[in-house]
């Protein structure tokens, strides 16, 4: 079975999607229509701006989305998803792939959630770290003994974990990892602790964007972040993705069950490599191509 996997925060870089706005007449129209609804020229930032401005999060994230779903939409006929995937902000453009959220509409959701999750970030500060080497069932141990906000929040792939919380809580926890034999614990360059408790603001916020939103059953199962199995309900993928701000990616777990459940080969549509990387450690020998 062929799955599609979906990039998140992160991929982006200066020129991504110029070369689809230049080439396809579909991938202009896309990208004119997602200037008017976003409110500004995004075009501009993604085709000529800077690293700086491409890091605001309100710029990031649409620009991923975007980059991503237009990629899907220039494939054509030979795009037919069996099953799909997305790595935190990457499950919009999933969604989208598989028909249970439309262009416009996840567009909208996902600018939203940008901006809600900004605002959170402002409220305390905060901060992530990723930690290498270890057992995930260490790194969850050594969090939940911290008096601190401090959980484990992107499942990566095996021996990869990213962990997220309040910078006291973040410091604590690399030090007692490092101590526990952590190849590496690095704070890693982000505005705040995405995917934890401190989160909530966010998810209140976006949850009742999402209520008002319409989706349809996929054609095909979404793997969501937060079960890490395939849902196909869409009263489900709602509340999968209410949960997701405040919830851990089980990235692992998501490519172990695709695995598990017939997928042959996994195509990566939007802008870098990065999920190729992480499904190879999962299974060597499985096949990944880039769109």
């Amino acid at each position: 079975m062929k799955a599609y996997v979906f990039p998140g925060q992160g991929a982006q870089f200066v020129g991504m999607g110029k070369d689809l706005y230049e080439s396809s007449p579909v991938a202009r129209e896309m990208f004119d229509k997602a200037n008017q609804i976003l409110g500004f020229n995004i075009t501009d930032l993604m085709f000529q701006g800077t690293e700086e401005d491409l890091k605001q999060t309100k710029v990031t994230q649409p620009a991923i989305f975007l980059h991503s779903v237009i990629l899907a939409k220039t494939l054509g006929d030979s795009f037919k998803p069996e099953m799909v995937a997305g790595h935190s902000l990457g499950e919009f453009s999933a969604l989208v792939a598989c028909g249970a959220l439309n262009f416009e509409d996840a567009l909208v959701l996902v600018s939203k959630r940008a901006q809600a999750m900004q605002e959170a970030c402002e409220l305390e500060p905060s901060t992530m770290a990723a930690i290498l080497g270890l057992d995930d069932e260490v790194v969850e141990k050594e969090c939940a003994a911290i008096a601190e906000v401090v959980v484990p929040a992107n499942y990566n792939t095996i021996g990869q974990i990213v962990i997220s919380g309040s910078e006291k809580g973040i410091d604590t926890a690399i030090e007692r990892l490092s101590a526990l034999g952590a190849r590496r614990a690095m704070k890693l360059n982000v505005s705040g602790a995405f995917h934890s408790p401190l989160m909530e603001p966010a998810r209140v916020a976006l949850e009742a964007a999402i209520d008002a939103t319409v989706f349809n059953t996929p054609i095909c199962p979404i793997y969501q972040n937060v079960p890490a199995t395939a849902v196909t309900q869409a009263d489900e993928i709602k509340q999968n993705l209410k949960a997701q701000l405040t919830a851990p990616v089980k990235w692992t777990q998501t490519v172990q069950n695709m695995l598990a459940d017939g997928a042959t080969s996994f195509t990566e549509v939007g802008p870098g490599t990065v999920l190729q990387g992480l499904i190879k450690k999962v299974d060597r020998k499985v096949e990944t191509l880039s769109a």
